[in-house]
């Protein structure tokens, strides 16, 4: 069984798709299939087409850039079409949203090969970029053309997949499966890392962790609102962005440069220690372009609670057991998330009640062997001819 895999980007790119791609192929060769994935590469990498020899086989197409938030690539075609002629892959795989995923409709070499669609998240007709929804008009019928041709579907939570208006029409080929995570790519930090990480926190403060790219859907001006009113937590801020210059305003405005902090685009052993060693993680998101947020799954391994927004129709409200796991909060609502703020800081007892109990949530559902068992299950039904 050969399958390709066509996402955004790879690690050591920084997101939430990228990390689960990167825990995924491994995964899926444990379990018997021959992978490879085509990918962008960072705009800074250079013009050339890069692939590396060992396993995991990634190549990385040139991107210069991104245009609406997506990759500019004028290449991906061409070097799509090599890899498939080269890898001949059984089964395509795309994760999405992705433009460039849309020439498989266009390569000759491509359109007879089964196509899973992996749909990591709608694209939201945003209130807070309203130019989502002009673009989307012209991005839609390529969306549902790429739909139309999938043999199966897979959407990452029930509740996502039953208020998406886009995969309405295909509701009868979606598999529900969850996003998961290799939790032996978080390893505990050593002595030297958590010292450095006491050092960044502080010792007075309860500590409040976020992780995320610094966008408009990711509701860290909630977030920096509600710290304003509780001056006994600390709040770091993990992330780059085109909106960093404005929440460093705003926790100007606020007064808060000793209690909120943007650290930027963070190694993943300096990450996974502030992670390691914060009280819990706040998830502030607006909107459902949020579909499901991986660094859920992240806190949960290192045994952390979470207070997240339960935004209407996304994922988060699945993976976020309330009162269980952690809180939820209505969006874009800072005095409620101040107040719940308030209840995790107070309650260490909670927090360690809810950190076991996420823990013990992430090896049921979300450890990557069993979302890849699962995938595998959707591949075999395929080439069975089954689905």
């Amino acid at each position: 069984m050969r399958v390709l895999h066509i996402g955004k980007f790879y690690p050591p790119f920084a997101g939430g798709m990228e990390n689960f791609l990167g825990d995924l192929l491994p995964a899926l060769r444990g379990n018997g299939a021959d992978v490879a994935a085509v990918v962008h590469d960072h705009p800074s990498s250079g013009g050339q087409i890069q692939c590396n020899d060992a396993f995991p086989m990634v190549y990385r197409v040139p991107c210069y850039g991104s245009l609406m938030y997506a990759p500019v690539s004028p290449g991906f075609p061409l070097a799509l079409s090599k890899v498939i002629r080269r890898f001949r892959p059984d089964i395509l795989h795309l994760h999405m949203p992705n433009t460039s995923a849309f020439w498989v409709m266009a390569l000759s070499c491509a359109r007879q090969i089964p196509k899973v669609v992996h749909w990591h998240s709608d694209v939201v007709q945003s209130q807070i970029d309203r130019r989502i929804s002009v673009a989307y008009h012209f991005y839609r019928p390529f969306e549902r053309a790429i739909l139309r041709s999938a043999t199966s579907i897979i959407a990452t939570s029930q509740s996502y997949l039953i208020t998406s208006k886009a995969l309405y029409p295909w509701r009868n080929k979606c598999k529900v499966v969850p996003l998961g995570l290799d939790p032996g790519r978080l390893k505990m930090p050593d002595a030297g890392l958590t010292k450095w990480a006491d050092g960044i926190w502080g010792r007075e403060k309860t500590r409040v962790l976020a992780i995320g790219r610094l966008t408009y859907y990711k509701g860290h001006e909630v977030l920096i609102k509600a710290a304003a009113r509780l001056p006994d937590i600390k709040v770091l801020i993990i992330g780059e962005g085109e909106r960093r210059t404005r929440l460093q305003n705003l926790i100007a405005e606020l007064e808060l440069r000793e209690r909120v902090k943007l650290l930027g685009f963070m190694q993943e052993p300096r990450l996974q220690t502030l992670l390691a060693t914060c009280d819990f993680l706040c998830l502030p998101s607006v909107e459902r372009t949020e579909a499901f947020g991986l660094v859920l799954l992240e806190a949960m391994r290192f045994a952390k609670p979470v207070v997240a927004s339960d935004v209407t129709g996304s994922g988060i409200g699945w993976v976020v057991r309330q009162k269980e796991t952690g809180f939820l909060v209505p969006s874009e609502d800072s005095i409620e998330l101040a107040r719940t703020l308030q209840i995790m800081a107070d309650g260490s007892k909670l927090r360690n009640r809810m950190g076991k109990a996420a823990a013990k949530r992430f090896d049921e559902v979300f450890h990557i062997d069993k979302v890849a068992q699962e995938i595998m299950v959707i591949y075999r039904a395929i080439l069975r001819n089954e689905t």
